[in-house]
């Protein structure tokens, strides 16, 4: 068990990505932090015999992804946070976590639960914030809570956007360095006016650096960076960027299915490296395997949607140029294979000229 972990933890200090969009892109190296105790991780661990353990380490388990933070425990999430905070600076990475605990979060479906109330939230997040430190983190505030407020009449509705402005101001204050990123949606939920007036009430001017996109859905990558563009037009504030997450988006949507639907596919690998001074982060928000509450109970691991997603999709690439990730070199055919294949196809094309020439 002890060596599983650790090589996943080696792997996670390779390479060297930097902050596309930001002043200090040029200067300010990092790269994503890939967790050593994800649920994949820890799956590995206890099923290294399992038939689907090679495809789940290579193409999941190898890569970053979000720490969610769910449990309402304002005692403990400083130090629960400060500890896994810890372990990304000690590998010189950028840590991504998030937060989820707001009261009636997910309008009461799968994902319901989170603190009791508002004041209770707020006393919660300042005690996540103090976890942080002062390095480079990354922190997605509260999925759902902007683009899904169905189920909450206008007040709730404003205390819901004071306590997601209350959550990214306590997170800048306590550590200036940490990316904060508020609840954008995706492309087929609202509409970019809307999304962004919803932003602009929760204080994404004034408390944040952005927003985040697609988080658990299944968009398609240039489907979300359009819609993300269009949000920031209709916000008009050029000091906003957006990410972007990518985990299960590989072969695009089914429709309006979002829970656990088959057939779909890990996207783009996580990468701070975007080519877009636009979108700060392609990020595996939603680890992939974790349920959304259909093969599994939610946030819980199932490995029949891990293999499903991991053989369904491309090998992800690694974040460093000079070193494949495990996927890549598993899945890359053999020396020999190549030039068997190069030689048969050099064969062919030489009986093709000289039948032209019959």
């Amino acid at each position: 068990m002890t060596a599983t972990l650790t090589g996943v933890m080696v792997a996670a200090s390779a390479g060297a990505m930097v902050w596309v969009g930001s002043a200090s892109a040029a200067t300010t190296p990092g790269v994503l932090f890939r967790d050593p105790e994800s649920q994949a991780v820890r799956w590995l661990a206890a099923n290294p015999n399992d038939s689907r353990a090679g495809v789940i380490r290579d193409r999941i388990a190898s890569q970053p992804n979000g720490r969610w933070f769910t449990t309402y425990q304002p005692n403990s999430v400083t130090s629960e946070v400060a500890g896994f905070v810890g372990k990304a600076n000690a590998a010189g990475s950028v840590p991504l976590l998030v937060m989820y605990a707001l009261p009636n979060r997910d309008c009461g479906g799968a994902s319901a639960g989170g603190a009791p109330d508002i004041a209770s939230y707020k006393t919660w997040a300042q005690q996540f914030a103090k976890g942080l430190g002062s390095r480079r983190a990354i922190v997605i505030v509260e999925p759902d809570a902007l683009a899904l407020q169905t189920c909450l009449d206008d007040s709730k509705i404003a205390e819901r956007d004071g306590a997601v402005a209350f959550a990214a101001k306590a997170i800048k204050d306590a550590n200036p360095a940490a990316k904060v990123y508020l609840d954008g949606g995706h492309s087929n939920w609202n509409s970019p006016d809307e999304q962004a007036r919803r932003l602009v009430a929760a204080g994404v001017k004034t408390s944040a650096d952005g927003f985040y996109t697609n988080a658990s859905n299944f968009r398609r990558t240039a489907d979300e960076v359009a819609y993300g563009k269009a949000v920031l037009t209709q916000l008009n504030a050029p000091q906003l960027h957006f990410v972007v997450d990518t985990s299960r988006n590989g072969s695009g949507s089914l429709g309006d299915q979002w829970c656990d639907p088959a057939g779909r596919a890990i996207g783009e690998a996580p990468t701070l490296n975007t080519g877009d001074p636009a979108v700060d982060a392609f990020l595996w928000i939603k680890p992939p395997g974790e349920a959304d509450g259909c093969q599994g109970g939610a946030g819980t691991f199932s490995p029949d949607v891990a293999y499903q997603l991991a053989t369904n999709g491309s090998p992800a690439q690694s974040q460093t140029a000079t070193s494949p990730a495990p996927s890549q070199t598993a899945s890359s055919p053999a020396p020999s294979q190549t030039a068997t294949s190069l030689g048969w196809r050099s064969l062919l094309s030489l009986l093709r000229f000289l039948w032209s020439w019959r």
